[in-house]
């Protein structure tokens, strides 16, 4: 199995990508944002998507999206097909979608909306945390993506502040204070390791 950043010698998936996305939103009779193949095709020429492939099989593939002058990025579309599910798949997909997003968008929160509880835990995983609609970007062509959702009523009639999806948030300057935090943790444990030892020396040379 090979994960790759997908790139426009990935086209001939595009119409693959949207009927597997479509087909597992029926099966799951959840609500999905529809894509179109063209919008699909926009993601790999920019170098924004993942796509896991066995040999030249489409098994999976997930992409980033935009909002707010690069201020948030979104994990969207994860999407592992019927073949290669329940393999760990989506889990590889959306970390190495997620370590892309970083490397490209190095300062932009990196949120989420879905309905999926595998998805959720695999964020959480990462780093990511549950958050209000109102703490997501409130780029209006990022909303406008879930007109095509059976659930867009919901997001309506709340005033898009809620919906059956759950938003989740990865901040990377609150993980960089946590990431310190646990080093300054760690460092400060050896510290007390080595005061100790030094003072249980000098009692047993007393």
């Amino acid at each position: 199995m090979k994960i790759t950043i997908a790139d426009e010698s990935h086209f001939k998936y595009a119409q693959i990508i949207c009927d597997t996305i479509a087909d597992s939103a029926k099966v799951r009779g959840t609500g999905i944002a529809k894509r179109t193949p063209d919008y699909i095709i926009k993601k790999l020429q920019n170098g924004n998507g993942v796509i896991a492939l066995e040999g030249e099989k489409f098994a999976g593939f997930c992409y980033i999206e935009v909002w707010g002058h690069e201020n948030f990025v979104a994990n969207s579309g994860l999407i592992v097909h019927p073949d290669f599910r329940n393999q760990g798949l989506a889990k590889k997909i959306k970390k190495a979608v997620f370590e892309l997003s970083i490397q490209k968008f190095p300062n932009a929160k990196i949120f989420g909306i879905t309905t999926g509880l595998p998805v959720m835990k695999i964020n959480y995983e990462l780093g990511y945390k549950p958050v209000t609609f109102s703490e997501l970007t409130d780029d209006p062509e990022f909303w406008k993506g879930c007109q095509t959702c059976k659930n867009f009523d919901v997001l309506t009639r709340t005033e898009q502040q809620m919906c059956l999806c759950t938003g989740m948030l990865y901040d990377p300057k609150t993980a960089k204070i946590k990431r310190q935090n646990k080093v300054n943790g760690k460092a400060f444990k050896r510290l007390k390791s080595i005061k100790e030892q030094l003072f249980l020396k000098k009692k047993k040379d007393e």
